[in-house]
């Protein structure tokens, strides 16, 4: 990507995940990364070609970050799964939040909802190989439960500021799917 391409992206994120969808526009967007008027419409013609450039961005970024989940015990799995939930709602909350606002505009926007798609794939694929690694019976169906726990997590802290500790959720959940 272009340095300035990413700034656009950057600032696009920003403004989602601070002050929601309707910030969303290319002069803001401009305005935000110190760019030139016009400038992200020169990378972006359309208002859904930016959504979908802000929702490749969030994956890709999320995905280069976030890793691959490998742990060797239920209670690695449980480490791992407390830290990405801190990662995702503390020192990465603004793109989190512009995530979960992305992701509300996605139900009634095919196109986003495939980008998002792609994202979630990747993040269950490495919790259905780490369920396998541990002897999970059906690895599928734990990675399903243990990222609705997850995503219910990130949400209930983006949304409403809570700080419960998701150790004992993931605890359960995991230590179930691996009996």
């Amino acid at each position: 990507m272009t340095p300035t391409r990413t700034r656009a992206l950057d600032a696009a994120i920003d403004l989602v995940g601070t002050e929601g969808l309707r910030s969303l526009t290319h002069a803001r967007v401009d305005e935000r990364a110190d760019l030139p008027k016009g400038t992200t419409s020169n990378y972006f013609r359309t208002r859904a070609a930016l959504l979908t450039g802000t929702v490749d961005a969030i994956v890709e970024r999320e995905m280069s970050e976030v890793g691959v989940l490998a742990p060797s015990s239920a209670d690695d799995l449980v480490d791992a799964l407390c830290r990405l939930i801190d990662y995702t709602t503390v020192a990465n909350r603004t793109v989190t939040a512009a995530r979960l606002v992305l992701f509300l505009e996605a139900s009634h926007d095919p196109a986003l909802r495939e980008v998002l798609a792609r994202g979630r794939t990747a993040m269950e694929a490495s919790a259905v190989s780490a369920f396998h690694r541990l002897g999970a019976r059906d690895p599928q169906t734990a990675a399903t439960a243990v990222m609705a726990c997850a995503e219910g997590v990130i949400l209930h802290r983006i949304a409403r500021w809570d700080t419960t500790d998701p150790r004992p959720t993931f605890t359960l959940v995991v230590r179930a799917a691996l009996n």
